[in-house]
């Protein structure tokens, strides 16, 4: 960038408006212009500034970030990255601010000795040069949905059919809003099952597991070690961990969860899933990759592709980010490039739904893959 971005930095703790600016000048191209103590002060500065992306704490007194997002999405629709607190009612209020238009968000350091403090100032250097480029999430395919406004949970009955194919998602940013889309447009009868690797820490995975099945028909639970594969659920694989593909004893599918180090710099890794993916699976298997930065899963996406698998890529103008789709598709791995809107129809017609008269075309026979042999 030939100027560097200008950031305003909204929090109540003294230590943050300390600790964040210097996090963020160690860079060159990041200028902080201001601080505000609150979401009063930070639209009063946002006028005065005229800053390119604003970071925001969600927990304020006086006028708390909700309530600032919603004016600068209304009035400024300004890119704002959430510095969230690591706690149960921080990842709440995070996906509320989520479904408000936030770009993105990261998880506050504990304090200024935080043995994270690295990872984390280079993770909020990189969301930020990249809002500022990516702009307001509005302004692409955005989604009237708050995640922390969920329907009553439904009645669902407990599916033990064997899926007919594995539908794998990998997803970064934009992810929470881009899902809730894709899945609540499901059907409870839908003959696949799905796998997601979503780019997120520890202790929000569970969450949005369960916005999403409070809001889907089909069943979504955050992966555990040993979960078999059932038709009509999606397993969500939980933040700091990656997740494989398995074959069980009994022929059929299932998942590993583990702690294994991080690859190409991510846990999870839609990368670890694709590979695991391509090698159990093959041609019974659908992978998909969707908004986010980055190029993970876009080199494994090829992997998929060379057994026999379909490949998609979410297309240009439905992502926050082009940056994971992008990558594979000039690697030449995605088959087909899929708009958001279209997805869910997309792979109900490649599984072939019961009774739907489609069938798919890399499984005319649509056998449960758990049930076939060796």
């Amino acid at each position: 960038m030939s100027k560097p971005v200008r950031v305003l930095v909204v929090d109540d703790s003294a230590l943050m408006r300390k600790l964040i600016p210097q996090m963020l000048q160690r860079d060159g191209s990041i200028k902080v212009v201001g601080t505000a103590v609150d979401g009063a002060f930070g639209l009063q500065k946002v006028a005065e500034l005229n800053p390119d992306v604003v970071t925001l704490d969600l927990e304020m007194p006086r006028m708390g970030g909700l309530e600032m997002l919603r004016e600068l999405t209304r009035k400024h629709r300004l890119p704002v990255i959430v510095v969230s607190a690591h706690t149960t009612e921080g990842a709440s209020m995070t996906f509320k601010a989520l479904g408000l238009g936030a770009f993105d968000f990261i998880t506050k350091p504990r304090d200024a000795a935080s043995s994270n403090m690295e990872n984390i100032a280079a993770e909020l250097v990189h969301k930020i040069k990249v809002a500022a480029q990516t702009g307001f999430a509005g302004r692409s395919f955005q989604l009237p949905f708050e995640f922390a406004i969920a329907p009553p949970p439904k009645s669902k009955i407990e599916n033990v059919r064997l899926p007919n194919k594995v539908v794998a998602i990998g997803i970064s940013t934009g992810g929470p809003n881009a899902l809730h889309y894709v899945l609540s447009q499901l059907p409870a009868d839908f003959p696949a099952s799905i796998l997601i690797v979503q780019h997120m820490p520890e202790g929000f995975t569970e969450m949005l597991a369960r916005r999403l099945d409070e809001a889907c028909e089909i069943r979504v639970k955050e992966a555990s070690s040993g979960d078999a594969l059932r038709a009509g659920t999606a397993l969500i694989c939980p933040g700091n961990r990656h997740m494989r593909l398995i074959r069980r004893v009994d022929g059929s599918f299932g998942v590993a969860v583990s702690n294994d180090p991080p690859v190409n710099g991510h846990r999870p890794s839609v990368s670890v899933l694709f590979q695991s993916l391509a090698r159990e699976a093959g041609r019974g298997c659908i992978a998909v990759l969707m908004t986010g930065m980055g190029e993970d899963g876009a080199e494994a996406l090829g992997s998929v592709k060379a057994a026999g698998g379909l490949t998609i890529a979410q297309d240009a103008n439905s992502c926050v980010v082009f940056g994971m789709p992008r990558a594979a598709i000039e690697m030449g791995n995605a088959m087909r490039t899929v708009s958001l809107d279209a997805l869910a129809n997309t792979l109900q017609v490649q599984c072939g739904l019961p009774n739907s008269g489609h069938t798919s075309v890399n499984d005319p026979a649509l056998n449960p893959v758990g049930s076939r042999p060796e």
